[in-house]
């Protein structure tokens, strides 16, 4: 004869009370008992098993006490650059490329060269100073040659002042092209260098604006670019810092808020966990998924979360809740997907509760309806108990 579980036990006893007492006597260190636990017509009768003292040993017991179970929410989502963090390097004006000087990966400081252009602004610009350096040269020998002839039948005072006024006008065309050919990055040295040697220097170069790295990079030499025109030659970001990007149920949304904490796991470091928390929570639901993002900043002074990365997100919605909980080893999911856990009065007898759990963490397994708190419990080994029932009984 099988006893496959509680029903059929209360079966058994009762079309054939004698018979099960007669297995019961038969069944050595381990026999069901015979006599169920009162039972209401809501509420099923307990299975109740006795262990002989070998048989103790083989499991555990503690008394249900509470676990801090945290309340949280758990979703998938992906790795992005923080985009606030993150420039697009555009040339300040039109022109052809030259040269490149940086590649992508390639760490920079702010104001750091990365590529330079011939502008044809840049150009004029200092054609214009070459031209405004060669009059201000001409028109002070002019007004030197005047001041020398002062005074004399040289050289009238009409001539003179006119000279002087030449002088001054020069000389703050000079200033003026001097200041439009800084504007393009040139330094003042750069400036004398070239009205001393009458050369103009057409390359402009561009800087980059933060310090960070060369997330992409679009130029070539030779290709024209300009202001604003995608797109721009290169991309620098700030990847100290990263954007966790998760999706969650649009039923869910009204338990999320700012500054909520959030850890992410992705595949390439299993065993590392990534802290961070929700600094945004976007105002527009996927009509498709009905889900919506939710953004979170995280810390990665190393650089080691990649942008596409898919990563685990567990956001945390409130502080840990107390509740009832039990080890894992205490719960058993029976045959009909009932889940069970073993309670004991005397340490010996053993009855079977249906039990109704909830969240599980670190070993612990929540437990919403069929335990008290106090009550003493198999905390391992509550398969084994569950397994007695189906052992096979002999006359």
């Amino acid at each position: 004869m099988r006893v496959a579980s509680w029903k059929s036990t209360w079966v058994v006893l009762i079309a054939l009370p004698l018979l099960a007492a007669g297995c019961s006597s038969a069944h050595g260190d381990s026999p069901v008992d015979t006599t169920p636990s009162a039972a209401s017509p809501n509420k099923p009768p307990e299975a109740t098993v006795e262990l002989s003292a070998s048989q103790l040993q083989a499991i555990k017991i503690e008394t249900v006490g509470t676990y801090p179970f945290p309340v949280e929410n758990d979703t998938v989502g992906n790795i992005d650059f923080d985009e606030d963090l993150s420039v697009q390097v555009f040339p300040p004006y039109q022109g052809t490329i030259i040269d490149t000087l940086a590649e992508v990966g390639n760490d920079v400081k702010k104001d750091q060269p990365i590529y330079t252009i011939r502008s044809p602004d840049l150009i004029q610009a200092e054609s214009n100073l070459i031209g405004a350096a060669a009059t201000f040269e001409l028109n002070n020998k002019e007004l030197s040659r005047a001041k020398n002839l002062s005074g004399t039948n040289g050289v009238s005072v009409r001539e003179f002042e006119q000279a002087t006024s030449d002088q001054q006008t020069a000389e703050g065309a000079l200033k003026a092209a001097r200041d439009a050919v800084r504007v393009f990055g040139k330094t003042d040295a750069e400036i004398d260098q070239m009205i001393s040697s009458r050369k103009i220097d057409p390359a402009l170069v561009v800087h980059s604006p933060i310090s960070g790295r060369i997330t992409t990079r679009n130029a070539q030499p030779g290709f024209f670019v300009q202001p604003g025109s995608a797109t721009a030659p290169y991309s620098v970001a700030d990847v100290t810092i990263k954007w966790m990007l998760a999706s969650v149920l649009e039923a869910d949304i009204p338990h999320f808020q700012l500054g909520q904490p959030v850890q992410a796991q992705v595949m390439a470091y299993p065993n590392r966990v990534f802290r961070g928390s929700v600094s945004k929570i976007y105002a527009t639901a996927d009509p498709n998924t009905h889900r919506v993002t939710i953004r979170s900043e995280i810390s990665d002074p190393k650089n080691e979360l990649y942008p596409g990365m898919l990563a685990n997100f567990v956001i945390r919605l409130q502080p840990p809740m107390e509740s009832i909980a039990i080890p894992e080893n205490g719960v058993v999911r029976e045959g009909d997907g009932t889940m069970t856990a073993w309670v004991t009065t005397d340490r010996r007898h053993f009855s079977q509760r249906i039990i109704k759990t909830g969240l599980r963490r670190d070993g612990k397994v929540q437990i919403l309806e069929g335990l008290q708190r106090g009550e003493v419990v198999a905390s391992d080994g509550a398969i084994f108990l569950s397994n007695m029932l189906q052992a096979p009984v002999t006359e």
